[in-house]
């Protein structure tokens, strides 16, 4: 792979990856060259035959023609060597034809590294295509953008925007930097995050993103990150470096063609010397071509440029849908998946509670409960506190909270003019021993339990709507095999509601961390794979214990971003399916490559140690295969999922 250890170095600013026909020309330009040279020397060799092109003339012709797709081979051989990797592809390659030239086969000599050449020049371009895909599909953000200084308009680079300085954007421009809202409402189109044109009406205040585009009215965005630190760029670099995780595949390909190369080369060399040993007119020159051309078709090129672009294009393709893979690993693991494991909030459900009712004990004041309520929830970012500020409305920073604390799995506690208050589900009464007169699961919906003074004053009730797409997303996992199970930190009434709604056999509610814990042990004891669906940052221990950790709706959020495997951007779990489906295509793909490689190499190997195969055969064996597993893998890149 002539320039397979820089292309990953070009991934910096000098490399818009735009595949102008100059990029094109300078990338083939050298085996351009061999090619005339080439053509010219096989017309003189066989048609013109001119006197004047003797032995040494022609000698040197196949060197010129050699000298352009041969040097930077023999360099990368070279460097190989120094560095105490000798048995490289660029070594085999080497080899091969300065031995063509020994024996005096100059033009297939010159034709093995320049079609080798070629296969490297098409997989250097298939690379550079791939990122180029991924960036321009990724990467939306304008160079430019309109802010306002000194109460004037002006264009400057994105760049150079401080965070603080306002951006002005006219409808259809799109947003070159995170910030808030000024403006009293705006639209925004969001396919450049999700994937999909979805509307997204903002209003003053709220967060806005890189890349998202205004649709209907001239709106003011305060800056409040940097340029390079925008949501889209901390995506963009996830998936440009999501290629570093390795997938097994990949390991054991690169391990073996390290073991592979040698006892190719030591192969090659008994073939060449052990016949004197046992054939009776044993000819060097002819043994020595056998060898030659086994070392050609033993080059195992197909192998390694295919199966890395294999996932290369399998990650382009989830990015492309709004899947983000933080490596190749996971779409391993995703393809053979046998359980997915999902939370209810957020993830099944919209997540967008709304309060249906407030039970209170009349000998407390309802309006006086509900505000200290309020100003507990604030404390906490998990959707009820949202349903219930929607509700009581703004937040009275005047109640003197003291020793604020979150129980992870109960809910909130805190101190007002020395009484405790108490708000979350009905286990936080029994913890605390509250005594209370109702029975939890006679509601369905979800509950917020209230206690003040160590008294219990009475319970919220708060409902969620399922996802359009939930049944679809199980209805698709049980076509793919694949078992659905919900865990949930809420009431097992309203865990068992949803569940028989979508379909799904296995639900279980009134769950702590430590408890969904458990269960995911319990699939992992029976030697079963399991991926984890929820918000990626509550559920920590559970996306570290299952094999993928798959956080929905990351648009929003950076740590979401680093602690799960997959991010699905769009918040749609129909995606789950979908990634899954992805995974086990990009392993299809993967596999017959590498099937094709070793079927056809083992038959000209075959052919070639018994002299029934040409340098020519060698040559399709080796780049002809390559250059089809390169074509396949770009394949997945375009495939509808």
């Amino acid at each position: 792979m002539i320039n397979t250890g820089k292309n990953h170095k070009h991934n910096g600013d000098d490399e818009h990856d735009h595949d102008h026909n100059g990029n094109l020309m300078t990338l083939f330009l050298p085996s351009i060259i061999s090619l005339i040279l080439l053509l010219i020397g096989i017309y003189f060799d066989h048609l013109l035959k001119p006197e004047w092109f003797t032995n040494w003339i022609r000698i040197i012709w196949y060197v010129v023609a050699y000298i352009p797709v041969g040097i930077p081979v023999l360099k990368e051989a070279v460097e190989s060597i120094v560095k105490g990797k000798i048995f490289s592809e660029f070594f085999l390659m080497g080899i091969a034809t300065i031995g063509a030239f020994a024996i005096g086969e100059y033009p297939e000599g010159v034709a093995v590294m320049l079609f080798y050449a070629v296969g490297e020049g098409f997989q250097t371009w298939a690379v550079r295509r791939a990122k180029t895909n991924i960036k321009s599909l990724l990467d939306q953000r304008p160079d430019e953008v309109t802010i306002l200084r000194n109460n004037q308009l002006q264009i400057v680079k994105a760049e150079s925007v401080n965070i603080g300085e306002i951006i002005q954007l006219k409808p259809g421009e799109k947003l070159g930097l995170d910030g808030v809202l000024l403006s009293e409402k705006a639209s925004f189109n969001t396919a450049a995050l999700t994937g999909e044109s979805n509307l997204d009406s903002k209003t003053k205040g709220d967060t806005v993103l890189a890349g998202m585009i205004n649709l209907n009215t001239v709106s003011q965005v305060r800056v409040t990150t940097a340029y390079t630190d925008s949501k889209l760029s901390k995506i963009l670099e996830l998936v440009q470096n999501a290629t570093s995780q390795k997938a097994p595949t990949e390991l054991f390909i690169t391990k073996f063609a390290k073991i592979y190369t040698p006892i190719v080369v030591f192969l090659a060399v008994a073939i060449c010397f052990l016949p004197y040993f046992f054939v009776a007119d044993y000819q060097f020159s002819d043994w020595l071509y056998r060898a030659l051309i086994f070392l050609v078709i033993s080059c195992p090129c197909a192998l390694v440029i295919s199966i890395p672009l294999g996932y290369f294009g399998g990650i382009g393709a989830a990015s492309r849908n709004g899947i983000l893979f933080k490596g190749s690993n996971f779409l391993d693991i995703l393809a053979k998946i046998q359980n997915v494991v999902m939370d209810k909030t957020g993830t099944m459900t919209e997540g967008v509670f709304k309060v249906q009712e407030v039970v209170f004990d009349k000998e407390f004041n309802q309006a006086e409960i509900l505000q200290m309520v309020n100003a507990l929830e604030n404390h906490s970012t998990h959707p009820v506190a949202t349903a219930v500020h929607q509700f009581v409305g703004t937040v009275n920073n005047d109640i003197p909270l003291q020793n604020v604390e979150e129980i992870a799995g109960y809910g909130l506690k805190a101190d007002i003019n020395g009484k405790q208050l108490l708000v979350g589900n009905f286990k936080l009464m029994d913890k605390f021993a509250i005594t209370y007169d109702v029975d939890p699961n006679t509601i369905i919906y979800t509950v917020i339990a209230v206690a003040y003074d160590k008294k219990f004053v009475g319970y919220i009730t708060i409902a969620d709507s399922i996802k359009e797409d939930a049944k679809f997303t199980i209805d698709k996992l049980k076509a793919l095999n694949v078992k659905s199970i919900m865990l949930s930190g809420d009431k097992s009434t309203i865990v068992k509601f949803v569940a028989e709604k979508l379909g799904i056999k296995n639900a279980f509610g009134d769950l702590l961390p430590e408890d969904k814990v458990n269960k995911i042990k319990e699939i992992k004891a029976k030697n079963e794979t399991v991926a984890f669906v929820g918000d990626g940052v509550n559920d920590a221990p559970v996306v570290a214990l299952s094999d993928v950790g798959i956080a929905m709706g990351g648009l929003g959020s950076d740590a979401t971003i680093e602690t799960a495997d997959v991010v699905i951007q769009d918040d749609r779990p129909s995606k789950i399916p979908m990634a899954i489906n992805i995974g086990k295509q990009t392993k299809k793909i993967v596999w017959q490559n590498i099937t094709l490689a070793f079927a056809v190499k083992g038959a000209v190997l075959i052919l070639g140690a018994g002299g029934l195969a040409t340098m020519w055969e060698a040559v399709f064996a080796d780049v002809g295969v390559a250059l089809l597993a390169i074509l396949n893998a770009v394949r997945i890149q375009r495939m509808k999922f």
